[in-house]
């Protein structure tokens, strides 16, 4: 995303997303240049896995689960609010997908 604006890499992941049958949402517009972008994906029995962007060794964009693969949504969700709360250039993208996909095409780092 270095290169690209954020507005326009949020309306990348959601077509690959609406693409693959799933269905995103933006549930928090952040800055439309340079806003960092939290993705939830929506997991069955009340349960969620958060993707947040960090740097790598090399300096490139990696996605890591601070909650690992299956969270609660409650503490998900709180932790998207502090976030905000600190930092409302934010984007928060929610994925609903059957089969658990979350349409990220750079690496997620596994816990």
């Amino acid at each position: 995303m270095s290169d690209l604006k954020a507005k326009f890499w949020v309306d990348a992941l959601i077509r690959r997303a609406q693409s693959g049958l799933a269905h995103a949402y933006v549930v928090h517009r952040g800055d439309a240049d340079a806003g960092a972008v939290l993705v939830k994906l929506v997991l069955p029995q009340r349960k969620s896995c958060l993707f947040v962007p960090i740097r790598d060794a090399n300096g490139d964009r990696i996605w890591m689960k601070p909650f690992g693969n299956d969270a609660d949504e409650c503490l998900v969700d709180s932790d998207i609010a502090r976030r905000l709360d600190r930092d409302e250039d934010l984007w928060v993208i929610e994925i609903e997908d059957r089969l658990q996909r979350h349409f990220l095409t750079e690496p997620v780092e596994e816990n």
